[in-house]
């Protein structure tokens, strides 16, 4: 955080970095609980999940508050007021993460134990692997400030997609095959979704960072690898 004759500011500053390093570390463990559940077929721990998700909302507005304050009172201007909207946004896609991961959770209890293969849940624990690496390479890079990090983890989430499209056409041959596995991997493909936008908000927080340090935008053209034709909701 820059430094400031008015040692306040930066004490304000630095608690919106910390809601901020508590959201993403509830919405790692969000992720995490939510696709473990599916993957045990864990009730509880799906319930448990969708109640984690209104302490991210309560962080939320509070960071929200917090800004409108700093705003107010400080006037910020330069990199000071691009370190404010950069966390502004970078807590909505937080939230939205743990939006997901609740969405998961609640697909769990949906399917209600009746995963009849473990084995059709292996590629939605790798795709979280990679989406979950993501949020958290981005999250190091925002307390770092390191814009390099950054970029690394937006040019990265083509294997995201990469690994998504894949298991979108695993999951639609054992439909094709047979009959009765439409049920559980239509369950599957709403919760690979699911993770796979999570890369996304990771991305989004990549390129906010990005911007936060170097004042720059990234170029508009980033790569983005989801041939299974199933347009973002």
């Amino acid at each position: 955080m820059s430094e400031h004759t008015v040692s306040s500011y930066d004490e304000e500053l630095t608690a919106i970095a910390g809601c901020i390093a508590e959201m993403g570390g509830l919405a790692e463990t969000t992720v995490t609980n939510a696709v473990s559940a599916l993957v045990t077929q864990d009730l509880e721990l799906a319930r448990a999940t969708i109640k984690q998700d209104g302490r991210l909302d309560e962080l939320l507005g509070e960071i929200e508050v917090k800004l409108v304050e700093i705003i107010a009172r400080r006037q910020p201007m330069g990199g000071d007021l691009r370190e404010i909207m950069a966390a502004g946004r970078i807590s909505n896609d937080l939230e939205r993460v743990g939006d997901l991961a609740k969405n998961v959770a609640k697909r769990v209890i949906a399917i209600d134990s009746d995963l009849k293969s473990k084995k059709l849940a292996i590629g939605v624990e790798h795709i979280t692997e990679l989406a979950l690496g993501q949020l958290k390479n981005v999250l190091d890079a925002y307390t770092k400030q390191d814009a390099e990090a950054a970029r690394q983890v937006r040019e990265a989430d083509s294997e995201v997609d990469a690994i998504y499209t894949s298991l979108f056409r695993e999951l639609l041959t054992y439909m094709m095959e047979d009959p009765r596995n439409i049920t559980q991997c239509a369950h599957l493909l709403f919760c690979a979704k699911n993770i796979e936008r999570i890369g996304d908000h990771a991305t989004n927080i990549a390129e906010n960072v990005y911007y936060m340090v170097t004042g720059e935008r990234l170029p508009e053209d980033r790569p983005k690898v989801d041939e299974t034709g199933v347009v973002n909701a």
